[in-house]
């Protein structure tokens, strides 16, 4: 009796079809888009010690590699420093309307940030640093819309920019008056970025700009 007990529970296990192990799938997470981070800022104000600082704070961000007219100077590789270019060369490219922004710093030597050359840096899981003016810093925001940061640094005063400029001791008088009023000029664009540094205290403003972006990346 035992046995036949035993067979028939062995028949009646194998007569209910046997279930196939289940699968918990995980969907494909979405990807942060990379993002691009756009640096204004009058001269001496400490934009580039600041963004120098957050270059090393391990927040994936590179720097756009720019188109240039002038000719390259000493160890320098196109594609690596600049992309160089004839003059004739980059007015085509404007005329084409590939760059986000550009400027003639004086006769036939112009410097300019190419869309694709950011395009291709975003797709390549870089988050894209643009050290640039103030107009061209609203063009490339205007560009990518909120997939950009405009960062804009100011000095506390005029009066304490005009002091750092003259400690500098490299300029000439009429140099720093020039650059003075172009300061002027620069700070009248500060409501239009995203975020206002002012670097009264260096140590502060890096804090500060670190903070600004970490939570822009994040999001």
């Amino acid at each position: 009796m035992a046995y036949d007990y035993i067979a028939f529970n062995l028949y009646a296990l194998s007569a209910f079809p046997k279930k196939k192990p289940h699968h918990h799938l995980i969907p494909n997470l979405p990807i942060a888009p990379m993002k691009v981070i756009i640096f204004s800022a009058p001269s001496g104000s400490g934009k580039s010690t600041i963004i120098n600082y957050l270059m090393k704070q391990g927040l994936n961000l590179h720097f756009s590699i720019s188109a240039t007219s002038r000719p390259p100077r000493g160890t320098e590789q196109n594609g690596v420093e600049y992309f160089f270019l004839t003059p004739e060369e980059f007015r085509q490219q404007i005329d084409a309307g590939n760059f986000l922004e550009y400027q003639e710093v004086y006769a036939d030597h112009f410097y300019g940030t190419l869309k694709s050359q950011v395009d291709n840096q975003l797709n390549q899981g870089e988050n894209v640093v643009c050290d640039v003016d103030v107009i061209g810093g609203c063009n490339i925001k205007k560009h990518y819309g909120d997939r950009a940061l405009s960062v804009f640094i100011q000095p506390p005063s005029i009066e304490v920019l005009r002091q750092r400029l003259e400690n500098r001791g490299t300029d000439a008088p009429e140099v720093i008056a020039d650059r003075i009023a172009r300061a002027e000029f620069e700070l009248s664009f500060a409501p239009q970025f995203d975020a206002v540094v002012v670097n009264d205290d260096l140590a502060t403003a890096q804090e500060e700009a670190y903070r600004i972006i970490k939570d822009f990346l994040e999001k």
